[in-house]
């Protein structure tokens, strides 16, 4: 049994519509069981495909890796502060800063930036999940 992880996420398999590379937000739907976001604030978000989850579900079955909660690296677009409220932007795989946090659903919700981003680029900061 193991108490404490390299990692920092726990991961559940999910059967992706198309391959997605680790940071890439992800929500329910598509041909398969998760599908690449493309809309601002979507409420069908599944998480974030993880780089190297400490503990991982479904382990034996095909599909990619999901991180559901903890630490990832995330692919963002925009400015963001640390602690900013992450929701889907509509830039495939993107999350951005919600501009009302106090307004956004528990189902809108990518993660917490962990990290500030100061440029309106794409980029990858860690976010908590």
């Amino acid at each position: 049994t193991a108490t404490s992880a390299q990692y920092a996420d726990l991961a559940e398999k999910y059967i992706p519509d198309a391959d997605y590379d680790p940071g890439t937000v992800l929500e329910f739907g598509g041909d398969k069981e998760v599908t690449l976001t493309t809309e601002a604030n979507s409420t069908r978000i599944a998480g974030v495909v993880s780089t190297n989850p400490a503990y991982l579900m479904n382990s034996e079955s095909t599909g990619v890796e999901v991180a559901l909660r903890g630490r990832v690296p995330c692919k963002v677009i925009g400015t963001i502060q640390k602690g900013d409220v992450l929701i889907a932007s509509d830039v495939p795989g993107c999350a951005m800063a919600s501009p009302s946090p106090h307004t956004v659903s528990a189902s809108q919700i990518v993660g917490k930036a962990l990290e500030s981003k100061t440029n309106d680029a794409e980029g990858i900061i860690e976010v908590v999940i």
